[in-house]
């Protein structure tokens, strides 16, 4: 248990440091708190010693360490009253009148904007949704898009490219078979339908027109059912001081090319708030990073993720409310 000058020793060198990026020094503390220097030396002996606070080889200043940063987001941190202004910003995009996918999309590169820092969001996947009705609407030349309605008022879309010359009746003759055999089947559960339960008269019956046509609407429902994804500001990492080492932004900027990010978004999409500093990503990319993430409700056993990537020195007052406020709007869509 911290007593409650070794709180504000600490609070003071975390907002130092994450605006600086420099050791925080005694000399430097007792500008901004009354004590004597020997006595904050004292202090910041002690919090060094249980663990909060690291020392550098080329300075006597400390900074803080990973434990450091998760006790001042769970118990020190007070939202950054500038960002009542940004939260205005994401309350004039809400305003607008877009589709769900495009104001995600631009809320992330809005996030990304405010914090300088990598945005991320995890929609939800169709999988859980069931199919209520299928559409072919042609758009150009081999060109359609499939439309998939279910249960839980989405309308779900995909182009395929579909042979060369593929006949109309034909077409109209699969999408009435598929509306039969699909009605109120799990999205997660066509592709196995269509290819494996081959002892139904319907599938048979599809099969037997041309293979190619049944191969592209078996790839839209496997696509269906992977989260859509999106990040945005990843260049604004090359301008964080941490990542000025050429090997540390290129093995960086290889594991967001990859979209490695989305696993780790992937495991917390269910659970709070969730900040995860440093080492605790498991990942070598991510050791001089923090990711904080934040479940956002879509229906009834759908929920999303948008998540926040920076260095461990995260204006984390800032970034967690955006998250929060975002993560509320979102949910209203």
């Amino acid at each position: 248990m911290l007593k409650e000058r070794q709180k504000l020793v600490l609070k003071l060198i975390i907002e130092i440091f994450v605006k600086t990026a420099e050791p925080v020094g005694s000399r430097n503390l007792s500008k901004h708190l009354s004590f004597s220097p020997a006595t904050i030396r004292n202090e910041m002996a002690d919090l060094e010693d249980m663990g909060y606070l690291e020392k550098t080889h080329s300075s006597s200043g400390r900074v803080p360490s990973e434990k450091g940063y998760h006790y001042y987001v769970e118990t020190l941190m007070v939202e950054e009253p500038e960002t009542e202004v940004d939260m205005t910003l994401i309350d004039s995009l809400f305003e607008q009148n877009m589709a769900r996918d495009e104001t995600i999309e631009r809320a992330i590169n809005l996030l990304s904007q405010l914090t300088n820092y990598t945005s991320i969001a995890l929609g939800p996947s169709a999988q859980n949704s069931r199919v209520k009705k299928i559409e072919l609407i042609p758009l150009y030349g081999d060109v359609s898009v499939l439309l998939v309605v279910t249960n839980l008022g989405y309308v779900e879309s995909k182009n395929i490219t579909l042979p060369s010359g593929t006949d109309t009746e034909e077409l109209t003759g699969i999408i009435r078979i598929l509306n039969d055999i699909l009605y109120d089947v799990p999205i997660s559960q066509v592709s196995n339908k269509l290819r494996y339960d081959i002892n139904h008269e319907k599938i048979k019956e599809l099969l037997a027109y041309n293979r190619q046509i049944i191969d592209a609407f078996l790839d839209a429902f496997t696509r269906f059912t992977q989260s859509k994804f999106y990040l945005s500001g990843q260049s604004n990492m090359l301008y964080q001081p941490e990542f000025k080492d050429l090997d540390r932004v290129r093995e960086l900027m290889n594991f967001f090319e990859k979209n490695d990010i989305l696993k780790l978004v992937e495991h917390e999409s269910n659970n709070g708030l969730t900040v995860r500093i440093g080492q605790e990503n498991e990942i070598k990319a991510m050791k001089d990073c923090s990711v904080v993430m934040v479940p956002y409700q879509v229906n009834e056993g759908e929920t999303g993720t948008i998540a926040v990537v920076g260095p461990t020195r995260m204006e984390y007052r800032k970034v967690i409310p955006l998250l929060q406020y975002l993560a509320k709007h979102l949910s209203k869509l």
